[in-house]
């Protein structure tokens, strides 16, 4: 008898997780639109690895009940995200490995998802698999992406910026004090200020 053949993206779930069979694969990061567009902007995806996976089917006997039904997912990608303190792209490794319980409809699902600390979700026939792993990679990014140590060194941008003249501003004091000793007391031309000017312009 010729084996079934399972498709990722319409996926007939319970038959899948009844077969005890594996599946898996990788894709590029650009198929999965949106994990994308939390990624950093302008960034090269292509440049990124692509994204691996593996699901498993199980099912759990019980002693008075139908077995219960699991999926065990894994991904691995590498993302590169926004760093919020120097807006440069950082590049994290991320790893998820989750095991799910399946209900045979959305209102079994919801029951079990009360009562317990399990992730549950209800049986398709037509389920995407690949949106899952989507949803699970966009739930192991970091709150806060950033680097341990930023490329850029924020605080000299920082303090370079705050001792870049705005125009228009008032002088700093060294300055003021500059110009201020370039004339007298009454306002008229500083003698020495004026001899000072004329062997600079003598050089």
């Amino acid at each position: 008898m010729k084996a079934r053949t399972f498709v990722p993206r319409k996926l007939d779930m319970g038959a899948f997780l009844e077969s005890g069979e594996a599946l898996s694969g990788d894709l590029p990061v650009g198929e999965l639109p949106r994990l994308s567009e939390g990624l950093c902007p302008d960034f090269d995806l292509t440049s990124l690895p692509h994204v691996t996976w593996s699901a498993q089917g199980r099912l759990v006997p019980q002693r008075m009940s139908p077995p219960q039904m699991w999926l065990d997912l894994e991904a691995r990608a590498v993302l590169a995200w926004e760093c919020q303190r120097c807006l440069q792209p950082v590049t994290e490794s991320v790893h998820v490995s989750r095991s799910i319980r399946f209900a045979k409809d959305e209102a079994e699902a919801a029951a079990l998802d009360a009562e317990s600390d399990e992730d549950v979700l209800a049986l398709s026939r037509v389920f995407d698999l690949l949106e899952l792993v989507e949803d699970e990679l966009i739930m192991a990014q970091p709150i806060v992406p950033r680097h341990d140590v930023c490329p850029t060194d924020v605080s000299t941008l920082m303090h370079n910026d705050a001792e870049t003249p705005v125009p228009g501003a008032a002088p700093e004091p060294a300055e003021a004090a500059a110009d201020a000793s370039a004339t007298t007391a009454s306002g008229r031309p500083n003698p020495f200020a004026v001899l000072a000017a004329l062997k600079k312009d003598g050089k």
